[in-house]
Formats: C-alpha cells, structure tokens, sequence
C-alpha cells in the first residue's frame, strides 16, 4: 500500500498536485500552515495508487510518495 507524505509548512497552496492527481484524491483543505497558506490534503488515502504525479508537479517539494 502506498503511503503520501504532506509536508504542509512547504506548501504554499498552488493547487498544482491537485490538477495533476489522476483520481483527484487531493484538495485544498481549510488547514492554514504557518506561512498563511491553504495547505493540501489527501480526500481518500485508501484510494491513492502511489503514481507519483503530484510530487513530481509540486514545486516546493512538499509531497513524497513511498510504495
């Protein structure tokens, strides 16, 4: 089973991983980390293959995903 990473003082809200998840499993939450920003998470963690697009889309390296 694949496990997501979020490390949500990286992120910074860009909603790119979120277009990049290709069963749109990630969202932006109403968690704000402390930089003020919308931080990422996982809607469904059961579902998530593992595939690696979000971590290879997000530009502050704020996702890592271990199979």
């Amino acid at each position: 089973m694949p496990k997501l990473v979020l490390y949500k003082d990286r992120c910074k809200g860009c909603a790119l991983c979120t277009l990049a998840c290709p069963k749109h499993l990630l969202e932006i939450s109403t968690e704000i980390n402390r930089q003020g920003y919308y931080v990422i998470s996982l809607a469904a963690p059961g579902k998530c293959n593992g595939c690696g697009l979000c971590a290879e889309m997000c530009p502050d390296m704020a996702i890592e995903v271990w199979r």
